[in-house]
């Protein structure tokens, strides 16, 4: 068949282009209906951003202690183009951007070896480094407000952590659901300076147990029932009555309880965020997708876990 004529040929003999034109109908339909649409697509720029937290210390400090080590660790890695720090109270975060085309996942774990290389030099109070890339799919894709008239705004604030969020978690795809505005919980402990005088005891003793008190971290491994598994150290106080109790040492044998020397009350932060809907308060809260990569990881494990352990 000469394709010059393929114009003639087909009238002549309808059914075969008929039925190619239905099957590539057909085709495109089917694919239409199967394409996934995003209207945030995973985009991952070459930017990685740290952040380090120390509650309570201001920002000049944070600036001097932090911040500027921090931009000293990372300056020497290479790709780096440029770097930009926000220094606030308690917060500090450094954005490094490198240069186009560099692996993103390689420049994580590089600026993550910088921080990890000058932790000894940052200060004793702070949380744990968080380095992550950053990407379109940890924008919030919802904006949600709840009000509830027969809760105190710290019983609704609660009841978003621990009942709203752990159910839209378990729905599949669910990245992130963060509570904008309300209040946290805290257990404040006020020192009482004329009691701490009298019993010898002095602010950095109080500080060094109340970290030891409240801990969590790694602790190493251990064999249990036939299997080595992760072992961590957990230590916080149920309320503020059990953190009162806490024993002080005094050296030579000497204890005195917490509360002897400081106010320990059960309480809430100070409300920073408030938020109205026709003219009543309310506590709201975004979610956000999970990214593609975390998607699949996630398929991953379900399927090892209904096959047995992974090896």
């Amino acid at each position: 068949m000469n394709f010059r004529n393929i114009s003639a040929w087909s009238i002549r003999n309808p059914v075969v282009p008929i039925v190619l034109f239905v099957g590539l109908t057909l085709a495109g339909i089917v694919s239409f209906m199967r394409m996934e649409v995003q209207n945030q697509p995973d985009i991952e720029f070459p930017l990685v951003i740290a952040s380090i937290s120390q509650p309570g210390a201001a920002p000049t400090e944070i600036e001097t202690q932090i911040t500027q080590r921090v931009e000293s660790a990372v300056r020497s890695i290479d790709g780096v183009r440029t770097i930009s720090s926000t220094a606030s109270e308690g917060s500090s975060s450094t954005m490094v951007e490198f240069q186009i085309g560099t692996d993103i996942n390689q420049a994580v774990n590089a600026v993550k070896n910088a921080i990890d290389q000058i932790r000894g030099e940052l200060p004793d109070g702070i949380m744990e480094p968080f380095v992550q890339k950053e990407t379109t799919a940890g924008e919030p894709l919802a904006y949600f407000a709840v009000q509830a008239s027969d809760m105190t705004m710290e019983q609704l604030s609660w009841f978003v952590d621990d009942t709203i969020a752990k159910r839209l978690m378990a729905i599949s795809g669910m990245g992130k659901v963060e509570r904008n505005g309300g209040v946290d919980r805290e257990i404040r402990v006020i020192l009482d300076p004329a009691r701490m005088q009298a019993q010898g005891v002095t602010a950095a003793q109080i500080n060094n147990v109340l970290r030891q008190v409240n801990i969590n971290a790694a602790g190493g491994k251990a064999e249990i029932a036939g299997s080595r598994q992760s072992v961590r150290v957990l230590g916080n106080a149920a309320n503020a009555y059990q953190l009162s109790q806490t024993q002080i040492s005094l050296g030579n044998g000497r204890t005195i309880q917490l509360g002897e020397v400081a106010n320990v009350t059960d309480g809430y932060s100070e409300q920073v965020r408030i938020g109205k809907v026709s003219g009543k308060q309310v506590v709201s809260f975004s979610i956000s997708r999970a990214s593609r990569a975390a998607l699949d990881l996630l398929i991953v494990k379900s399927l090892f876990g209904r096959g047995g352990n992974c090896p």
